[in-house]
């Protein structure tokens, strides 16, 4: 189990960034949270098993169609034992 948090900058809110997120977690079994900051940056906070975190970190590389995503910054953290995957506002 990891726990790992990414901010995503560049085009990343209005384009449904936050919601395929959010469906895409959820295909692969992960759990957590996805919300707009004020700077325009996306803040995904996801754990689950480490392949399929791999393979959302590698999708939040480049998003939905709509985005354009300049850069992911991925720490990790504490597991926190979410038990969904939420978009928050």
């Amino acid at each position: 189990m990891k726990n790992i948090q990414l901010h995503i900058k560049g085009n990343v809110q209005g384009v449904g960034f936050r919601y395929t997120a959010k469906s895409m977690a959820r295909s692969l079994g992960l759990c957590g949270f996805a919300k707009n900051l004020p700077d325009e940056t996306v803040y995904i906070e996801i754990e689950g098993e480490d392949n399929a975190v791999k393979e959302f970190t590698r999708w939040c590389h480049r998003g939905p169609e709509r985005a354009s995503v300049d850069e992911v910054i991925v720490e990790e953290g504490e597991i926190k034992h979410y038990s969904s995957f939420e978009t928050k506002f």
